[in-house]
């Protein structure tokens, strides 16, 4: 009988193969999600989520991602939320808004709260997908269209917030047709111990929960033998 280290070992040798089927280059994109200076940087809105994201690492991992996918040939996307100094079109129907208008630091277009954040770098073939609505980096935006015409069938999403963005994005993209691969330390939401507990109990039920590890040597591997 094999013991089981050896069937641990085979576990993780078919965990390794499906995720590495799953991330074709060819076939698959990045989503970056709110990576944005006034969510994520030192001036953040949002000093609590700032601070998880890079206290926890996951914000240094997401930059890891978009850097391997430019060197392997995978379509990065950074979508950003932003609003116009007036509000004109901005959503007004949950709390979520209107605590957001009220922040010191607003996510306003053309200012520097918009941009990407540091350490991620943007390359000039990143699409980058801005909304002035809603709660989904998908719902309503272009990130759909581009993906189809980019012949995109995975999809990584990696950012924040656990609490409402990232699983706003997986759910969509689920339910558009897509497979999404979650690598679990490259989201993060407060408070900190919420975000294991939300990907275990909620996104690992309709996603590919990996390691920013994992996915790494997924997708350099592929993107060495092309």
């Amino acid at each position: 009988m094999p013991s089981y280290a050896n069937e641990s070992n085979a576990n993780e040798s078919k965990r390794q193969r499906e995720l590495g089927e799953l991330l074709d280059p060819a076939t698959t994109a990045l989503l970056t999600v709110e990576c944005q200076q006034g969510v994520v940087g030192p001036d953040s809105a949002l000093p609590e989520l700032a601070e998880t994201a890079r206290s926890s690492g996951a914000l240094a991992n997401v930059a890891q991602l978009v850097a391997a996918a430019h060197t392997s040939g995978v379509q990065v996307l950074h979508a950003v939320a932003e609003r116009r100094p007036d509000g004109r079109g901005a959503n007004h129907n949950a709390r979520l808004f209107d605590a957001a208008a009220r922040l010191p630091v607003r996510q306003l277009t053309g200012t520097a709260a918009v941009r990407v954040a540091p350490p991620i770098e943007v390359a000039r073939e990143d699409l980058v997908v801005r909304r002035l609505h809603g709660l989904s980096p998908l719902a309503g935006t272009d990130v759909d269209a581009l993906l189809r015409n980019l012949g995109c069938r995975t999809l990584i999403v990696a950012g924040v917030s656990a609490n409402v963005a990232v699983p706003n994005a997986v759910f969509d993209a689920v339910n558009l047709g897509y497979r999404v691969v979650v690598p679990g330390d490259a989201i993060a939401g407060v408070p900190a111990d919420y975000t294991p507990a939300m990907i275990r109990h909620t996104l690992a039920l309709v996603a590919t929960v990996a390691t920013t590890a994992e996915v790494l040597a997924c997708i350099e591997r592929a993107g060495r033998r092309t």
